[in-house]
């Protein structure tokens, strides 16, 4: 799970000069990468028809790294060869990997699967279950336990035990292993993130040697960017359980809900020099779930403590990782009414053995077995405990264990212009009873999440309601909560991930129940789509604030249309366009033979409405063809991605160009920027690309920046904007723009400072705790929004900005904000912690907003707009600043 520290680039040259010398005062010692101390029971007698990994992939499990199409005709092998095993699959990756899942238990229970997967999911819904039912579901029902292994690539450890484990189950012909399959069902993920896991794999193979590297100096133990960890797009799937961005997890998720598990354990590796972390985990935690949930993660935490002290492994509990965001797969399975449950080894950048801080050498082979030994270990200790496994299941989906007092939460349609049915869809996936409202109604003292007050409300018909009077309770409460309570602000992950804000609803919440007739959402809605009057004889018409509407300004430009967008808003008397909106003048597209048809098929693959008109003469605001409705045109956009830049944000904006907008962008290597030598070019080359070839240039976060940008380079950036380019800064890079990052710019950054709690008399072990009162770990501000201003067009007069850290920019003349924090402290923090003196320091302070510099302009954007592309409210500033600003900001 977690990402090793890189070096600033300012340190690289002392560090290897470092290295120099410490590679050069000792010689590498041999490996033994198979050590008997971490054999995997052996004098287990096993079905000698059941090939063995050895068996079929040629080596022992822990000597080399499984390529996941190895993996995979293994356990195809595996399924065919025992009667214990199925094989299925739930999707391919953008690879066009495949991701297979196992079913591991007795051949009595294979022959009866279905059933068995129906009793499961008829625990997780207790309120229809007689009380006779009830007890024989938990006098026979086996438990399920599942595993996900593999979900960072450069974990590899996981994968290798899952086929062990697997092998194992199968074909082990012990007492103690058909009773443990009889009592339960095994469904085992073996490779999550196969895209990842490759990339590592073939990169780690290629840098092996005959004579195994196990000093940590050697370049198998440095992985480059991106790296293995993430998958194709570069996001960490960890982090996507519940948003399902991706095929991976989304396929993996309905897998989950087929089955509901009570058990899941979620497989990882962390440093090298670390030792083997199991549960229970530190705070905060998620303080809804049921009050036994830590005493079952200490339960299984012993199990595999019991099996590591009989082989002298190291490991620790209680002192890390905490389970409070929901969307890890430790912590999604609990909200599902399960104990979801960490395990963490020893192991990035290790290779297939390394010598760590202690001269202790850790193989490859102890990675794979100590997985192996606690994936056993769960499966005993959940056969143990099984019964009272599966009550702890049917008393998390009761009423009784549903702790919050609110009754429902409430969305007004949107309509398809915003992101009401992405949270919808979500919500059903996982198995969430939406309901929608059949007349107006009136909701009592209801909580508005744009204010945080309580009033009496009415919404129309058609509003759609989440009740909590339902069996994924514990689900629904964890994500729509406007503010979950939390022990302590020092945390791994976020202090909030309130879907209603961070999709930028309009949401109410209301403590009794909903009192109009309500009617069940069977299917997600969908935004509408279709051409209105598409025998149009002037012009076509898309309005902006729709969710696909870039999308379509897309396809209108591969299409080779020519667009203009409105600066304000207009109105036929009949409709009102906000703006923003997309005017396709069909007197200025005379070369087009049938742009009826084309508009039809725009709407439909884009997901948008659009309208014909018959005149260009507008009952109010101005005409469609008035000057100040302003031609975009197709960018050549390049963005800046491998060191010092962030692969998670470099992957998010990537996605939402190549996949949610479907414009393409050049991703360009910074080691690559060089100055022109042939005097040909005016400005930097970035390798086979050029400033000269690029009207917008994006720099997603990163840190050092200057490694890359001295002032030469500084200064060529400056003379392309003035030629007319458009510069995105987002997060850090935001800040080097700056007259205090690079002085490319005039704008002013807040001073890089936060409300520090340590004192100098502050205790050694208190500094740790201290430290995270300084930082704002992800929390949700209220963004004041510039509506006139084309880099929020689309979006509205507020949003809920995502804030890490406590950066913004000093609002002045020169710099036309387009969004600032509250003003109002009170107002600002709408969900997460930020300490009071960080918020009044960021009060009022500017986060987007655009500096004019000649025929140019540079766009500053502080937080992340699309935020593992579930923080979704502020993404459309992106896709502004790329597509719209730098026709629309003069």
């Amino acid at each position: 799970m977690s990402a090793p520290t890189m070096p600033s680039p300012s340190r690289l040259l002392p560090i290897a000069l470092t290295v120099l010398f410490a590679v050069g005062s000792a010689g590498a010692q041999p490996a033994d990468l198979t050590p008997e101390r971490f054999s995997f029971e052996p004098n287990l007698a096993y079905d000698s028809s059941v090939p063995s990994p050895e068996d079929a992939l040629g080596y022992e499990m822990g000597t080399q790294f499984t390529l996941h199409a190895d993996a995979v005709d293994y356990l195809r092998t595996l399924a065919d060869a025992s009667d214990r095993v199925r094989m299925d699959t739930y999707g391919e990756t953008y690879e066009d990997r495949t991701l297979p899942y196992l079913v591991v238990t007795s051949a009595q229970n294979q022959g009866r699967i279905d059933r068995l997967k129906r009793n499961s999911r008829r625990l997780s819904a207790p309120a229809s279950l007689s009380a006779s039912a009830r007890d024989r579901l938990l006098q026979n029902q086996p438990v399920f336990v599942s595993y996900s292994y593999n979900i960072h690539g450069n974990e590899p450890a996981s994968t290798e035990a899952a086929l062990q484990v697997a092998y194992r189950l199968a074909a082990a012909r012990d007492d103690r292993t058909r009773a443990l399959l009889q009592d339960a069902v095994v469904i085992m993920y073996p490779t999550v993130n196969p895209d990842g896991r490759d990339r590592y794999v073939y990169w780690a193979r290629s840098m092996q040697r005959a004579q195994v590297a196990t000093e940590p100096a050697d370049i198998v133990h440095d992985e480059p960017w991106p790296q293995g960890r993430t998958n194709h797009y570069w996001f960490d799937l960890n982090r996507d359980w519940v948003w399902n961005v991706h095929p991976e997890m989304e396929g993996l998720t309905g897998v989950y809900q087929e089955f509901m598990p009570q058990v899941h354990a979620d497989y990882h590796e962390q440093g090298y020099n670390d030792h083997y972390f199991t549960m229970p985990g530190t705070t905060p935690r998620n303080p809804i779930l049921p009050d036994r949930y830590v005493a079952w993660a200490d339960t299984f935490g012993r199990a595999n403590i019991e099996a590591f002290d009989q082989n002298q492994v190291a490991y620790f509990t209680r002192e890390a990782f905490d389970f409070f965001y929901p969307s890890y797969g430790s912590s999604y399975p609990s909200v599902m009414g399960g104990i979801g449950m960490l395990t963490e080894q020893a192991g990035i950048g290790a290779g297939r053995a390394i010598e760590n801080n202690d001269g202790y050498t850790l193989t490859f082979r102890q990675r794979v077995h100590d997985h192996y030994a606690t994936s056993l270990a769960t499966i005993e200790a959940s056969v143990q405990n099984r019964r009272a496994l599966l009550e702890y299941d049917l008393n998390a989906h009761s009423q009784a264990s549903n702790s919050i007092e609110t009754a429902a939460y409430v969305f007004p349609d949107d309509r398809g212009t915003g992101y009401l049915y992405d949270v919808l869809d979500m919500l059903r996936h996982h198995g969430v009873e939406v309901e929608r409202t059949t007349g107006a109604t009136r909701l009592d003292n209801a909580l508005d999440y744009r204010t945080g007050e309580r009033a009496d409300r009415r919404v129309e018909a058609g509003a759609y309601v989440v009740p909590t009077d339902q069996p994924r309770h514990l689900f629904v409460n964890t994500l729509l909560q406007r503010q979950v309570a939390f022990q302590d602000s020092v945390m791994y992950d976020m202090s909030t991930w309130s879907a209603p804000l961070a999709y930028n609803l309009e949401a109410y919440s209301t403590r009794e129940s909903v009192g109009a007739e309500t009617e069940v959402v069977e299917t997600a809605p969908t935004p509408d789509s279709g051409v209105t009057n598409s025998d149009a004889r002037y012009a076509f018409v898309v309005e902006w604030n729709q969710r696909h509407a870039p999308r379509a300004l897309s396809a209108l430009w591969e299409a080779g249309y020519r667009v203009r967008a409105a600066h304000e808003p207009f109105s036929t008397g009949a409709q009102s366009f906000g703006a923003g909106s997309l005017v396709v003048l069909l007197g200025r597209n005379p070369d087009h033979d049938d742009p009826a048809a084309d508009m039809r098929r725009i709407a439909s693959e884009a997901g948008v409405e659009i309208v014909g008109l018959d005149t260009g003469r507008m009952a109010e605001g101005p005409d469609l063809g008035s000057a100040d409705n302003a031609p975009v045109k197709p960018p050549e956009v390049g963005m800046l991605v491998d060191q010092p830049f962030s692969t998670y944000t470099s992957g998010q904006i990537w996605y939402l160009f190549d996949q949610e907008t479907e414009l393409p962008i050049t991703r360009i290597r910074a080691s690559n920027l060089e100055e022109s030598a042939t005097g040909e070019g005016r400005y930097a080359r970035y390798g086979k690309a050029s400033l000269d070839d690029l009207d917008v240039l994006i720099l997603p976060g990163g840190y050092g920046l200057d490694a890359v940008f001295d002032s030469t380079r500084v200064d060529a950036l400056r003379a392309w904007v003035r030629d007319g380019g458009t510069l995105v800064g987002t997060e850090e890079s935001a800040r080097f723009l700056t007259a205090d990052g690079s002085g490319l710019t005039d704008v002013e950054a807040l001073p890089d400072t936060t409300d520090s709690p340590i004192g100098p008399y502050t205790s050694y072990a208190a500094r740790d705790d201290s430290s995270g009162l300084d930082y704002v770990p992800g929390a949700a501000l209220t963004g004041r929004l510039d509506a006139t201003h084309p880099l929020t067009y689309g979006i509205g007069d507020a949003v809920y900005t995502l804030k890490y850290g406590v950066s913004g920019l000093e609002p002045s003349p020169d710099l036309q904000t387009a969004g600032h924090y509250a003003r109002d402290t009170k107002a600002l923090l709408v969900s997460g912690y930020a300490s009071q003196a960080n918020l009044q320091q960021m009060a009022g302070t500017s986060f987007a907003g655009t500096v004019e510099m000649g025929d140019g302009r540079v766009v500053f954007l502080v937080d992340n707009t699309q935020y593992r592309m579930f923080w979704r409210g502020p993404s459309r500033m992106m896709q502004n600043a790329v597509m719209l600003v730098p026709g629309l900001v003069n």
